[in-house]
């Protein structure tokens, strides 16, 4: 399940939505694939303003931690060294061995001291997708993520994407109460919702249909009539569950929204599919194909659809200015019950708004 190759937006500008939004909102923010992991073995990235590694220990264990050194400050980034041996992260300064509990368990020369220790961060996995909790001043998961669906047989495999863009969590995460949007920059038809936005704490659902015409270029055009329900758990972690009718399938989409230094985000798509056992209207001819080629086709589509979407929402979010008394329309309510949601995830002193006034910082 590797990720398709980042498509970087090369921009050292900070973004105009950091300066009226904390950057780095409370809640469990994407860390990388259990199949990149398998692969790359030790991962650094800069993540939430934090330089951290990850990697699996020889139980399959996931370990994410501060990419710093406790006995004498190196690096543990793989650029300087940095190795993975028998499940143990092993510093390039003085070979100090690190278990995925971030204990120190052995030295070259001396006994571990008790004290050496890696800061690491409480991790879930969903799909095969690792994230890890960043609290607010350090504290604890406040929630936890939903338990993953039974998928054997009757699921593909999740296929990722990665999109790196200037913006900021809070605000791409606003699509999901922004049903107007779907409408005006993505050409939706008969957007409406269903039932009211429900909140119970750090999750909040959101039920609309829609009618889409997608395809084009060298591909060909078709209707579509979706059901869909949104499930927002935090500003890092949404997935959208998707009934199409006219072709006769479900999927699932989730989008992992993780800030990476204030201005820019990485964001992981990652789309699974069922159904089709019997497609319908322009996917007939699928039913020539084994279930198992038809779902790998239409996760392929789903994702390449689910990355066009999102590219055409972030020439908007590029230049976007957060507002914190936008002049809104009664059409638009569900952005302020959005917005009053998103408090929770920023410091409680200073707090408005979802903003933190420069004490606070």
């Amino acid at each position: 399940m590797p990720i398709a190759p980042i498509e970087t937006r090369s921009d050292s500008t900070p973004s105009p939505v950091a300066g009226g939004l904390s950057p780095f909102p409370e809640g469990w923010y994407f860390v990388a694939s259990r199949a990149d992991l398998r692969k790359r073995k030790l991962i650094h990235k800069t993540w939430l303003g934090e330089e951290i590694v990850a990697w699996c220990d020889e139980q399959g264990r996931v370990c994410v931690a501060d990419a710093v050194c406790p006995h004498l400050g190196s690096s543990l980034a793989p650029e300087v060294g940095t190795r993975v041996c028998e499940g143990r992260l092993v510093c390039p300064f003085h070979g100090f061995e690190y278990d995925a509990a971030g204990r120190c368990v052995a030295t070259p020369y001396a006994p571990p001291p008790k004290s050496a220790r890696l800061r690491v961060y409480a991790t879930r996995e969903i799909e095969g997708m690792v994230l890890a909790w960043k609290g607010l001043r350090g504290r604890a998961p406040r929630w936890q993520l939903p338990e993953p669906h039974p998928t054997a047989g009757r699921w593909s495999g999740v296929k990722l994407r990665a999109l790196r863009f200037r913006g900021h969590p809070q605000e791409t995460s606003e699509n999901a109460v922004d049903l107007a949007h779907l409408r005006h920059v993505h050409g939706y038809e008969n957007v409406h919702q269903v039932g009211d936005v429900a909140i119970d704490g750090a999750y909040l659902r959101t039920s609309f249909d829609f009618k889409s015409r997608i395809g084009g270029g060298w591909l060909p055009r078709f209707p579509l009539d979706v059901s869909a329900t949104t499930h927002v758990f935090g500003l890092g972690y949404s997935q959208v569950d998707f009934e199409e009718r006219t072709i006769g399938y479900r999927s699932r989409l989730w989008i992992l929204s993780t800030p990476i230094d204030g201005a820019s985000v990485e964001m992981t798509i990652a789309t699974q599919v069922s159904g089709l056992a019997r497609p319908r209207g322009v996917a007939i001819p699928l039913r020539l194909l084994p279930n198992r080629a038809r779902h790998g086709l239409i996760n392929w589509f789903s994702v390449w659809m689910a990355a066009a979407y999102v590219k055409e929402d972030i020439v908007i979010w590029g230049g976007k200015r957060y507002l914190p008394q936008p002049r809104l329309n009664r059409a638009d309510g569900e952005i302020l019950a959005y917005r009053r949601y998103c408090q929770q995830f920023y410091a409680e002193p200073g707090r408005a708004d979802g903003r933190l006034i420069a004490s606070q910082i």
